[in-house]
C-alpha cells in the first residue's frame, strides 16, 4: 500500500522543513504546504483545493507539485509485514529495467499470477496464442469467467504424439476459449515431421490458417524448454538423446515451441528447424505481448536467453529465479 505524508511534527502537525527553501517565500511555502495537506492527507481533488484556497485549478496542481519538489512531501511505499513473502516490487523494477521488459511479476503462484496478467492485458479484439506446457495449463486453469475477453485463442504448436505423453493442449484451447469467450483455431499436426511432410501440412488450408494467425497473434503465452533430458519434448518422445546432444553441440540452450535458441537468444539452426510444425522465433520476437511463464531451476538459463532475446515482453517467475536472473 501507499503511505502520502506531508512533513510532520511529533504531534501530527504539518510542518516546514527546517532549511529554507531558495526562491519561495514565507507565504509561497505555506500555501503550497496547505495544497499538499489537503490533497495527500484529506484527500481532496485539486477542483476542491482551488475553491477552498482562492486560486484556480492549475494554480492548485501547480502548487503541489511545488510542494513535492520542495520537499515538504515525503512519499513512502510500504509493504505489510504479512504480505513480505508475496511482494517483490523491487525484484520485479529490477528485472524490467536489466532486461528492458514491459512487465515483470515476481510470484510463489504462477499459475494465478500468470492468469491475473493475461486477464489484465488481454484486449477485447486480440488473437491469443499458447503453446502446450505445465505453465500454460496452471494459467488457463486459473482463469475466472467474464473477467477478461478476447476473439480467438490459436494454437502455436503441434502437440500430436505417437507416445501416450499428454501435451494438455486441447484443455488449454478448450478452457481459455470458455473462459474468455473467444473462438479456438486448433493446429492438428505433430510438432515435428520430416521436411516433405512439413510442406504437405503447411498446404493445407485448416493448418496454414492456423499457422498464420498464431505468427500475427497480438499475445502469446509460453514456457520455454531446456536443452535436457528434464525438457517436455524428450518426456513426450519429441526428442531423444542423439538429438539433445547435437543441440547442446551447436550452441542451445532452451526453446519455445519446439524452435531452439543459443544464450543470446539466437535461433539455432538445425534439422530442427526445418521439422518444426510451430510459430518461428521471429515472429515470437514481434509480438508486442509475449508472456513469459517460467518453472523450475532447469528452465532458468533459457529464461535468461529468451529475455536477452528479445522474446518476452512480460515475464512470471518465481523469487529464486529472479533472483538468479538478476545475478548474471
Amino acid at each position: 500500500m501507499s503511505d502520502f505524508r506531508s512533513a510532520e511534527a511529533s504531534d501530527g502537525r504539518a510542518v516546514l522543513p527546517t532549511e529554507p527553501v531558495a526562491g519561495s517565500t514565507p507565504e509561497d511555502l505555506r500555501l503550497a504546504l496547505r495544497a499538499a495537506t489537503l490533497y495527500y492527507l484529506d484527500g481532496l481533488t485539486q477542483a476542491e483545493i482551488a475553491a477552498k484556497l482562492g486560486v484556480s485549478r492549475p494554480t492548485a496542481g501547480r502548487l503541489i507539485a511545488r510542494a513535492k519538489a520542495n520537499g515538504l512531501v515525503r512519499i513512502e511505499v510500504v509493504v505489510p509485514p504479512t504480505l513480505k513473502d508475496d511482494l517483490h516490487a523491487e525484484e520485479e523494477r529490477l528485472l524490467e529495467d536489466r532486461f528492458g521488459i514491459t512487465e515483470a511479476v515476481v510470484t510463489g503462484h504462477l499459475g494465478r499470477a500468470s492468469a491475473a496478467l493475461l486477464m489484465r492485458r488481454l484486449a477485447h479484439d486480440d488473437v491469443l496464442g499458447f503453446t502446450w506446457g505445465p505453465e500454460q495449463v496452471a494459467a488457463v486453469s486459473a482463469l475466472s469467467p467474464g473477467v477478461a475477453s478476447c476473439r480467438v485463442v490459436v494454437q502455436l504448436d503441434g502437440a500430436m504424439s505417437t507416445a501416450s505423453y499428454q501435451t494438455g493442449m486441447e484443455f488449454i484451447l478448450s478452457r481459455s476459449a470458455d473462459m474468455l469467450r473467444a473462438d479456438a483455431m486448433r493446429l492438428p499436426a505433430p510438432l515435428y515431421a520430416d521436411p516433405s511432410t512439413v510442406v504437405s501440412l503447411r498446404s493445407d488450408s485448416v493448418i496454414s490458417r492456423t499457422l498464420d494467425a498464431g505468427r500475427r497473434a497480438d499475445t502469446m503465452l509460453f514456457g520455454v524448454g531446456s536443452v535436457s533430458t528434464s525438457t517436455t519434448l524428450f518426456e513426450g518422445s519429441f526428442l531423444d538423446v542423439r538429438m539433445l546432444d547435437d543441440l547442446v553441440a551447436r550452441g542451445a540452450v532452451g526453446e519455445i515451441g519446439g524452435r531452439f535458441f543459443d544464450a543470446d537468444g539466437a535461433p539455432v539452426e538445425t534439422e530442427l528447424a526445418h521439422r518444426a510444425v510451430s510459430v518461428p522465433l521471429e515472429d515470437v520476437r514481434a509480438c508486442s505481448k509475449t508472456i513469459l511463464v517460467c518453472s523450475g531451476p532447469e528452465k532458468y538459463v533459457a529464461t535468461l536467453a529468451a529475455l536477452r532475446g528479445g522474446m518476452a515482453k512480460l515475464l512470471v517467475c518465481e523469487f529464486d529465479c529472479a533472483r538468479w536472473l538478476l545475478e548474471q
